[in-house]
């Protein structure tokens, strides 16, 4: 992991970072603080709130999330049943919270997920729902959807039925501990099961061809100085385990709306011709070809992000995974309603406290899992939730590539002029057969700068555009021209 931070008494670039962040929530139109009607509305859930009278509080459930996470969406236990397994899969139980029509459903609509700003997070849901009584917290009383699994030997999935619950959760553990204990072999049943089961689910990936981009991550961290940092590492295998158990369960939504003819799904299409050719031919530029006889998927997960010229493949392999929308159905079903990438029909419905669309998935689901009617809000809100959803999304995307940008911008203020190993993730030399263009190069042409690329240097974690005739997969030297906070631009130019 490679952490870096602007020194500590260059106080006129801090003032200037805070000032570029905070300028963001203005020019991207972020939302604010909570409308005084939705913060009344949740505080009256809360004050209100009944748990489900089934009671599962005897069920060892445990949450797996990024240390500092207080909103917590799943909970999960895992054990034998015979040959095969058991999974129960706690989701929070938002939407006991949130009264259709009121204040709060409004406000979470015009939202449609929370929002991870690197000045502070604005989140879907008022503080006293998100990270109080709706979050799975270790040792607190709470009301939860329960996905439950039958899984054969192999972890396909044999019986699935949803109902609401009242849990305790046992634990809450972090994937950096979860990881060491698997690794350490101290790990408890629960967390060996996640690991066999998760392995299984992926083998099960592997044969309907699904495909998973695991890149290394750039995230913004704020020190508790009021400093930043940018944390870039691989994914642990423990959080490729964990996201099989909410792909299964999406993908179990999905058959059940599905087969009731109601619900809504994330669908992708998958990659066309032209796409998958100029991918094959980026492949074999960068030395690993790809030719087309194991999936891309498969192929994807046989490349190491520790190496230049296979990180390189993975940034392109970008252009496969376009395309993803969310489709509405009642009374029909979709033409197309496979998420290619998954290989499967699938649902977002395990993230209720972040994503809007989770919780209306969440109460279709268990409505038809009970053999009751869809209720009519639920229903009448499909139609018009692809488009919230995608106007978030946007707007997310938005917001943490600027943020990005801006926190680069201000680790590298201070080292202008300074030469820099790095490594090409996007080259500016053509390849046989261009496909569908390479997107640097041409940024580069319409902006009258001349040819340019990608690169990608270690100390700090940043990715900028670099002048020069830039090969792809390729280490160079290079050295840093410019760094602007304000304007969120970096330039970095070629060294003979």
């Amino acid at each position: 992991m490679s952490h870096h931070r602007l020194a500590p008494n260059v106080h006129e670039q801090t003032n200037a970072l805070a000032a570029a962040l905070s300028a963001l929530r203005t020019e991207l139109e972020l939302p604010g603080s909570y409308p005084a009607e939705a913060l009344r509305d949740a505080e009256a859930a809360v004050a209100v709130h009944e748990l489900p009278g089934a009671d599962l509080t005897d069920v060892e459930f445990l949450t797996i999330d990024p240390a500092s996470s207080t909103d917590l969406d799943q909970a999960l236990f895992i054990q034998r049943a015979g040959t095969g397994y058991r999974v129960l899969y706690a989701i929070a139980d938002v939407p006991s919270f949130v009264r259709p029509g009121g204040g709060l459903d409004t406000e979470t609509r015009r939202r449609g997920q929370t929002f991870y700003a690197p000045d502070g997070r604005i989140p879907l849901h008022p503080e006293v729902i998100s990270e109080g009584a709706g979050s799975l917290l270790a040792g607190q009383l709470c009301g939860a959807y329960i996905w439950e699994f039958g899984l054969d030997d192999d972890a396909q999935v044999a019986t699935v039925t949803v109902r609401r619950a009242t849990i305790r959760s046992r634990a809450k553990l972090s994937y950096k501990g979860v990881q060491a204990e698997l690794d350490a072999g101290t790990a408890g049943p629960v967390l060996q099961l996640l690991k066999e089961v998760g392995l299984k689910r992926v083998e099960l990936e592997r044969r309907r061809g699904g495909a998973s981009l695991n890149m290394p991550e750039q995230e913004i961290v704020q020190l508790p100085d009021g400093g930043y940092r940018i944390a870039a590492a691989p994914q642990l295998p423990v959080e490729d385990w964990n996201a099989q158990i909410s792909l299964m369960t999406g993908m179990a939504a999905a058959n059940l709306m599905l087969a009731a003819k109601v619900g809504i799904l994330r669908t992708m299409p998958a990659p066309d011709e032209r796409s998958l050719r100029h991918f094959r031919l980026q492949t074999e530029a960068l030395g690993k070809p790809w030719d087309g006889k194991i999936s891309y998927g498969e192929y994807l997960r046989s490349l190491d992000p520790t190496e230049p010229r296979q990180l390189a493949i993975l940034h392109s392999a970008g252009m496969l995974f376009r395309g993803a929308s969310y489709t509405a159905f009642d009374g029909t079903v979709p033409e197309d309603a496979v998420q290619s990438a998954i290989g499967a029909a699938y649902a977002h419905t395990t993230a209720p406290l972040r994503r809007l669309i989770d919780r209306f998935v969440l109460v279709i689901c268990e409505s038809l899992s009970n053999g009751r009617p869809v209720p009519d809000w639920a229903r009448e809100a499909l139609p018009s939730l692809p488009e919230i959803m995608a106007g978030s999304d946007q707007l997310a995307s938005r917001m943490e590539r600027m943020a990005l940008d801006t926190v680069e911008a201000a680790l590298l203020v201070n080292h202008v002029g300074q030469e820099f190993e790095a490594i090409v993730i996007s080259g500016s030399k053509p390849q046989k057969d261009n496909g569908n263009g390479n997107g640097a190069k041409n940024r580069a042409a319409k902006n009258g700068s001349g040819p340019s690329g990608i690169i990608q240097i270690a100390e700090p974690a940043v990715t900028a555009r670099c002048g020069g005739d830039l090969e792809s997969g390729t280490k160079v030297r290079v050295r840093l021209i410019s760094s602007d906070i304000a304007a969120r631009e970096v330039h970095f130019e070629l060294l003979a």
